[in-house]
């Protein structure tokens, strides 16, 4: 395999859907990426965009794939508004069980909304609201951690 063969796993509905073994309405694709409609239309127009290589989130993903994603992202979103009525655009993508990932393939979903529409509620409740000291205290880590990256 080559560093430019996509890694598939056998399991993996949006790996078979690049593959073209699993149906799919695809809207876009490119060397990196490819966009389809999601099979649950809560509003129509509803995309995910996908790398064509298997990767489980965002933080495996190269450069070159994140920014071949943002690309197809903006796309999607701007051929939405284009195509599809809608109030506003959500774009998401959740890591692990915690965050109601379903599928463990990277996507990246590009979703109409409607005011009033119930979806992605952010906060159930009303954040918490840290003290800057603690707030600058995690700001320090985190530029640490990207300093490794």
């Amino acid at each position: 395999m080559t560093r430019d063969t996509p890694k598939r796993t056998p399991r993996c509905a949006f790996c078979a859907i690049v593959a073209g073994r699993l149906p799919a309405t695809v809207v876009h694709r490119d060397a990196r990426t490819v966009a389809f409609l999601d099979l649950r239309q809560a509003n129509p127009g509803h995309v995910l965009v996908v790398p064509r290589r298997h990767i489980a989130d965002i933080r495996e993903a190269d450069r070159l794939t994140a920014a071949a994603l943002m690309d197809g992202i903006a796309r999607v979103a701007r051929a939405i508004g284009r195509a599809f009525d809608h109030e506003g655009l959500s774009i998401w993508h959740s890591i692990g069980p915690a965050a109601d990932q379903e599928v463990p393939h990277l996507h990246f979903h590009v979703h109409p909304r409607r005011h009033g529409d119930g979806l992605l509620r952010v906060y159930p409740r009303t954040p918490k609201r840290p003290r800057r000291a603690i707030l600058d205290e995690w700001g320090e880590r985190l530029r640490a951690a990207l300093d490794e990256d």
